[in-house]
């Protein structure tokens, strides 16, 4: 191992399992501590310390064979994941210093080949794979959320040449949208356009160049148009060869386009965006929730959530998050195992359902302190 990777390795322990030893006494809520557990269990048991990388399986049976190659490590989907639940904790811990290790494990995978620069899906030294669209949308939403939280630069910058390389996979093919991934040019998908609506609206946000706002709702149009379905969710993708729907249902494909119609309100206050950010929300809260379990994995109920969690600046009803606790509460109670990591029907669940619930834990740790939340 060599000395970079050894003082990266300490970094990460020492942020995620000790860094905000101080904070505890002020930010003590239940979440907070599920947070905590959960962020020692992750660092505990998928952190490979001979390698310095993360393991995408705990068992090792479950991870991919892919072009005659073990892929043990995780893929870049993980730590767009984990990415996301370190922004979370900086919100409570200021002094974590959680993202920038995390940014440096992926820049591994980041693949500067033209049209545009971007992140592939597996560690570039070791038989990189594809560069998918969505995969560098959420690290655009990632940096921007951390832009506007800390103004810095290099957020910024990271944000913009994500919105560059996605806007790469965008054509008038079915009138518009973003394909899934580079080079596929059979799908265009909601994961692909929802996500890439929020990367051009919080681009318009910090810098307020109307090219970006007018793209979002370009892309924001040709999403419903295509994929919301009657009842105000949101299918998965269309096929370009013959315009036929894939009509799976998954929370974050609702989300993003719920948090676009959010982030279009805040930017026009013209109501017609909230409007339809309300209607979005209420069906989906019947759909994902109404069981008292969550319907899908964790991660793509963390990208609702945090839909949820914006649109309450402008609808002061908890009902969403409420909801989305109850399901929260029995994971919590049911789902946990002896060491602290959260299982599904096949066991041990992987590393991004793992910080997509790091995540949604963050965020209640913030919630909790803001909200009544006993309903």
């Amino acid at each position: 191992m060599n000395i970079q990777k050894h003082s990266l390795l300490f970094v990460l322990l020492l942020t995620f399992v000790v860094g905000s030893t101080s904070a505890q006494t002020k930010t003590g809520g239940y979440y907070y501590k599920e947070t905590k557990a959960l962020q020692a269990a992750i660092e505990k048991n998928f952190h490979d310390k001979k390698s310095g990388e993360y393991f995408v399986e705990l068992d090792p049976a479950k991870r991919e064979v892919k072009n005659g190659y073990l892929r043990e490590y995780t893929y870049l989907w993980s730590y767009c994941a984990m990415y996301q639940a370190a922004n979370e904790i900086e919100k409570l811990e200021p002094k974590a210093n959680l993202m920038a290790p995390m940014l440096k494990l992926m820049y591994e995978y980041y693949n500067p080949a033209p049209p545009a620069a971007g992140f592939t899906d597996y560690i570039m030294r070791l038989k990189p794979g594809e560069r998918y669209y969505d995969d560098n949308e959420w690290i655009g939403i990632t940096a921007l959320d951390a832009y506007a939280r800390t103004k810095k630069k290099a957020d910024l910058d990271l944000g913009k040449a994500m919105y560059d390389f996605i806007m790469t996979g965008h054509d008038q093919v079915l009138g518009g949208g973003i394909y899934w991934k580079e080079g596929d040019l059979s799908s265009k998908n909601t994961c692909s356009n929802g996500p890439g609506a929020l990367v051009a609206l919080q681009m318009y946000e910090a810098t307020k160049k109307k090219a970006y706002l007018d793209t979002a709702i370009k892309i924001l149009n040709w999403t419903d148009a295509k994929l919301q379905t009657p009842e105000k969710l949101y299918w998965d993708n269309i096929r370009t060869k013959d315009g036929r729907v894939n009509k799976g249902i998954l929370s974050y494909n609702t989300g993003t386009p719920l948090e676009a119609y959010v982030y279009l309100y805040e930017i026009t206050k013209d109501k017609k965006y909230l409007d339809e950010a309300n209607a979005i929300a209420d069906a989906s809260l019947t759909f994902f929730y109404g069981g008292g379990k969550f319907r899908d994995d964790y991660w793509f109920n963390a990208v609702l959530l945090r839909a949820y969690q914006h649109l309450l600046k402008f609808n002061k009803d908890t009902k969403y998050i409420i909801g989305f606790k109850k399901a929260l509460d029995y994971t919590l109670q049911h789902e946990k195992n002896e060491q602290g990591l959260f299982t599904g029907r096949n066991g041990v669940r992987n590393l991004v359902d793992h910080g997509g619930l790091l995540e949604i834990l963050a965020r209640y740790a913030w919630l909790e302190k803001q909200y009544d939340l006993k309903g």
